[in-house]
C-alpha cells in the first residue's frame, strides 16, 4: 500500500488546478455582482447624499423632505441673472416683478419644491398592505399548518402559493385593478352607473362598483402580492416549533387554539417577523402594481388634508416614491436642473427602506432575545 500521504498530496495536487479554476470562476461572478451594484448604488449615493444632507446644522434638508412637490422655473431676469423657483416662489416673484421681468423660461415638472408627498404615500401604502398581508397571511399558515388535514388538496395549495411568489408585479396591478378598482364591494344609497351588481339591503345598497383608484386598493393590491411570501415564511417558522410543546398543553387540558395562541405563535414570532422585513422591501419597491391602483403624478394635498372623516383617508390617490422616480426618470430630461430632484428622490428611497427594514430586524431580534427554548 502507497504512502497515504502521498496519496492525498497527489490527490491534491491533481485536483488543485480544477479548484482553483471552480473558486476563481464562482468568485469572479460573486464579485462581479458586487462590483455593478457598487457601481450602481454608489452612484446614486455621491449624487444623492449631496441634496440630502447639508454641511450646516441642523445637517439634512428639512425642505426637500417637507415641501409637497412643484415644477421648477428656471428663468433669467433683466439683469441676466438666473433663477431656479420652485411654483410657488415664482408666482411670488413675478407678483413682485411682473412678469415682463422674465426672460429665457424653461419649466421641469415635478423637480421642484421636496417630496413630502411621495415618503408619505410611500409610508401609508407600505404600513398598510404589510399589515393587511400580515393579518391575512399568518390566519392562512395557521390553518395549514395546525388545522388542515394534510394531504393531496393541500399540498396542491403549497405549490400554489410558491407559484405565486413568481407572478410579475405587473400583472398583480392589474389583477387589482380589476377585482379592487372595479369591482370590489361597497355599501352606498346609490349605486354608480358602472355597478357590475347592486344588492338592497333596505337602508342600503351593496353595489360592486370598486373602491376606485385610492390608498386602500393600492394597499390591497400589494398584500397580495407579498402575501405568499409571509403564507409560506409564517408556515415554516410554526412547523418549527417542537411539536413537545403542543402535546404538553393538550395534555394540560387546554383547548387547540389556546394551545397555538399561548405556546405556538409566541415562538413563532421572530419567523413571522422575518418575513415581514422582506415584505417590506418589496412592497415599499414596487411600482407597477400602484401604478394603476393607487398612485398619482401630483397631489396639491397630503392624503389627510381637506378630508371630512378619517375613513375618507383610505378613498384617495397617493403619491409614491417608486412611482415619482419612475416619472422623474422617464418623463422629464435629465439635466442640471432636474438632477437634484432625481436623485435625492432616489437616496431617500433608499434610506426609507433600509429604515424600514432596520426597524423590522431591530423588532425581531427584541421578541427574539425574549424567547428560551
Amino acid at each position: 500500500m502507497k504512502n497515504p500521504e502521498q496519496l492525498i498530496r497527489r490527490g491534491i495536487h491533481r485536483n488543485g488546478i480544477a479548484e482553483g479554476a471552480v473558486k476563481a470562476f464562482l468568485g469572479g461572478i460573486t464579485w462581479a455582482i458586487i462590483a455593478i451594484a457598487l457601481l450602481i448604488f454608489g452612484r446614486m449615493i455621491v449624487d444623492g447624499a449631496p441634496v440630502f444632507f447639508k454641511k450646516e446644522a441642523p445637517f439634512v434638508d428639512i425642505a426637500f423632505l417637507t415641501q409637497k412637490t412643484e415644477t421648477l422655473h428656471i428663468f433669467d431676469d433683466a439683469e441676466g441673472n438666473r433663477h431656479q423657483l420652485p411654483a410657488s416662489e415664482f408666482h411670488r416673484w413675478t407678483g413682485e416683478h411682473g412678469e415682463g421681468a422674465v426672460f429665457n423660461e424653461q419649466t421641469f415638472a415635478y423637480s421642484g419644491g421636496g417630496i413630502a408627498g411621495p415618503i408619505v404615500g410611500t409610508a401609508l401604502l407600505t404600513l398598510l398592505s404589510v399589515a393587511m398581508a400580515l393579518f391575512f397571511g399568518v390566519c392562512a399558515a395557521i390553518y395549514l399548518s395546525e388545522y388542515a388535514k394534510q394531504g393531496r388538496f393541500i399540498g396542491w395549495v403549497r405549490l400554489a402559493i410558491l407559484n405565486l411568489a413568481g407572478v410579475p408585479s405587473i400583472v398583480f396591478g392589474l389583477f387589482g385593478f380589476a377585482v379592487f378598482v372595479l369591482a370590489a364591494p361597497v355599501f352606498t344609497d346609490t349605486p354608480s352607473d358602472r355597478t357590475l351588481l347592486a344588492i338592497p339591503l333596505g337602508f342600503t345598497h351593496l353595489s360592486f362598483e370598486g373602491w376606485g383608484s385610492s390608498l386602500i386598493a393600492g394597499a390591497a393590491t400589494l398584500a397580495c402580492m407579498i402575501l405568499p411570501v409571509i403564507i409560506t415564511a409564517s408556515e415554516e417558522s410554526l412547523k418549527a416549533v417542537p411539536q413537545g410543546f403542543r402535546e404538553a398543553s393538550l395534555a394540560l387540558g387546554a383547548t387547540r387554539w389556546h394551545t397555538i395562541r399561548k405556546c405556538v405563535l409566541p415562538f413563532a414570532l421572530p419567523g413571522i417577523l422575518t418575513s415581514s422585513v422582506l415584505s417590506l422591501a418589496r412592497a415599499a419597491g414596487e411600482t407597477a402594481p400602484i401604478m394603476f391602483t393607487a398612485a398619482v403624478a401630483a397631489k396639491d394635498d397630503l392624503p389627510w388634508e381637506g378630508i371630512k372623516s378619517p375613513l375618507a383617508l383610505f378613498s384617495g390617490q397617493v403619491q409614491a416614491l417608486p412611482y415619482h422616480i419612475y416619472t422623474l426618470a422617464a418623463r422629464i430630461p435629465t439635466s442640471e436642473y432636474t438632477e437634484r430632484a432625481q436623485f435625492g428622490s432616489v437616496f431617500v428611497f433608499l434610506l426609507m427602506i433600509f429604515l424600514f427594514s432596520a426597524a423590522s430586524v431591530v423588532l425581531r431580534n427584541r421578541v427574539r432575545s425574549k424567547l428560551k427554548w
